[in-house]
């Protein structure tokens, strides 16, 4: 993957952020995901999103529909925890 210009930055962050997403199946790389939903934080500037599975971390996938697809809000409810995970103002599990 080639290293986006800003404004292919620009489009990808309006494109992938808070949306609920599910790694495509058959990438080797990313079998450990297999079957998890997260939500894509944001996108860096290498063109990566940065994807919440609420396990406590963080992950960088590439930012394009060949490695991400899309998961309807109905389909990620009860399978996303956003209270699970550091993501978010106020965290529960902070001590």
């Amino acid at each position: 993957m080639r290293f986006p210009s800003y404004t292919e930055t620009e489009e990808l962050k309006r494109t992938w952020t808070d949306k609920f997403v599910r790694v495509k199946a058959g990438l080797h790389r990313y079998e450990r995901f297999a079957g998890k939903i997260g939500r894509v934080v944001t996108v860096n500037f290498g063109g990566q999103a940065i994807v919440d599975f609420a396990d406590g971390a963080w992950y960088d996938i590439p930012a394009l529909a060949e490695y991400l697809e899309e998961v309807l809000d109905e389909d990620a409810k009860g399978k996303y925890d956003a209270t699970a995970n550091s993501a978010q103002k106020l965290p529960a599990r902070q001590g």
